[in-house]
């Protein structure tokens, strides 16, 4: 019983960090959805009162349809997602490796604005090493989609373990947040840091050597 119990949680918490998704999500071809966005947004448009026969607003809605589908929710869709090359740790590398200070361009999935800010990924190579620019395109697949930046922390850590077999990873991420910015309290002045540590990064030690690396320790 204990073991399904185990199983069952599991499978919850890997259930939570999936982006909520419908089973009919990619029925249509990104140039179906691009003119259905397109039609949307142009209604959008045309209820707050803009003029889209005006030569700077009529392309407008095509514009955002493409940006939408092809860029700052590319990553939504898994044939996006990158090809990981890993390479035998042949000089037996068993330090840590960090790639601090990945940019990080997102967006709030409750009022769909820009998320903004760095990412910082740590791992102790076992028997792969992966290609540094592969690091970089994980966080970019996950951060193209609607985001809370807690998932997305998650997200990065778990992908970067499955696709090394190991624990020992960890992830930060100093984000600010433009529904905090320019909406709401509009606050300009703060940032939100979220981390996800995990084998030996759970250690004191360990830990306190890479938050000193990223500068927050």
């Amino acid at each position: 019983m204990k073991d399904d119990n185990k199983t069952h949680k599991i499978h919850s918490i890997n259930a939570a960090l999936d982006t909520p998704m419908r089973p009919d999500a990619f029925d249509l071809t990104d140039e179906e959805k691009i003119v259905k966005i397109e039609g949307y947004f142009r209604g959008i448009m045309e209820t707050l009162g803009l003029d889209l026969t005006d030569d700077s607003l009529q392309n407008t809605p095509r514009r955002v349809a493409k940006m939408y589908v092809k860029e700052i929710f590319s990553g939504l869709n898994p044939k996006n997602k990158p090809a990981v090359t890993l390479f035998e740790n042949k000089y037996g590398y068993n330090q840590m490796l960090l790639e601090k200070n990945i940019s990080v361009y997102s967006q709030c999935e409750h009022h769909f604005v820009p998320i903004i800010g760095k990412a910082h990924v740590a791992y102790i190579a076992n028997g792969k090493v992966i290609g540094l620019s592969k690091i970089h395109r994980l966080v970019k697949y996950y951060a193209k989609r609607p985001q809370v930046q807690e998932r997305l922390t998650k997200q990065v850590a778990e992908a970067l373990k499955s696709t090394l077999g190991i624990e020992d990873v960890a992830v930060a991420i100093d984000a600010r947040h433009m529904c905090v910015e320019c909406r709401g309290v509009e606050d300009v002045t703060s940032s939100t840091i979220t981390s996800a540590l995990s084998g030996q990064f759970l250690n004191e030690a360990t830990r306190s050597e890479f938050l000193r690396y990223i500068n927050m320790a």
